[in-house]
């Protein structure tokens, strides 16, 4: 059986987090490491997704049933010499918040040129005006990531996941796109010329609900 720990950990809480936050971030990672959100022919980070929601029912169920085990049952009234004494109810027992989460730093205006982030996870940070010209980011999970104005010259975005993520007025000249997942992305502005993105008959980025208003495409041409 898993220590309350570990459960914990895989949910991405601090001890002590209430059933409903329990529940609420199972429902968050799971959607965010469902298997069929992966590209099929990524059978490597197909497993590790399956293999990430299994640890992640683990921790949830642990939890749950930690809480049912702890939960206050009713206590038999005592009998008294005296017919019409009473004794007060215990009172509940409620356990104190857990502490506020830490924050990310804010990472906006760093200087990450060339930098290996190959499988990093990076969702929901703020790299806004960030310079990752030539980076390699393949594999990463940028998840609702910020990179409005960022610098991606030639990044290496290879089956990125970059859904929801915020690349308005981002730099992407000749960046890899490959394989890469932009559903719900905000591409506005965005300057994609010369970016890898498929072959002539076929597009290999996953632009689902996308933003693509005033993007200069790979051939040159604006978006309306």
């Amino acid at each position: 059986m898993r220590n309350l720990d570990w459960c914990y950990r895989v949910l991405e809480l601090e001890l002590g987090a209430s059933l409903e936050e329990v529940n609420q971030a199972y429902k968050d990672l799971a959607f965010v490491w469902h298997p069929d959100r992966i590209p099929n022919d990524n059978t490597r980070l197909r497993q590790k997704a399956h293999e990430k929601l299994k640890a992640l029912n683990q921790a949830r169920d642990q939890l749950r049933s930690s809480r049912a085990d702890t939960r206050p049952q009713p206590q038999a009234r005592p009998q008294s010499a005296q017919p019409h004494s009473h004794q007060p109810p215990p009172r509940p027992y409620y356990p104190p918040p857990p502490p506020p989460r830490p924050q990310p730093p804010d990472l906006s205006g760093t200087d990450l040129q060339g930098a290996n982030l190959k499988e990093k996870d990076l969702a929901g940070r703020n790299l806004s005006r960030a310079n990752l010209s030539e980076a390699n980011l393949s594999d990463a999970f940028l998840h609702q990531i910020n990179l409005s104005g960022a610098n991606l010259w030639r990044a290496n975005l290879f089956r990125a996941n970059l859904f929801q993520a915020n690349l308005s007025n981002a730099n992407l000249r000749e960046a890899n796109l490959l394989g890469a997942d932009l559903s719900g992305a905000n591409l506005s502005g965005a300057d994609l010329s010369g970016a890898r993105v498929g072959f002539p008959d076929r597009l290999m980025v996953k632009l689902t609900g996308a933003n693509l208003r005033g993007t200069i495409m790979p051939d040159g041409r604006i978006h309306d």
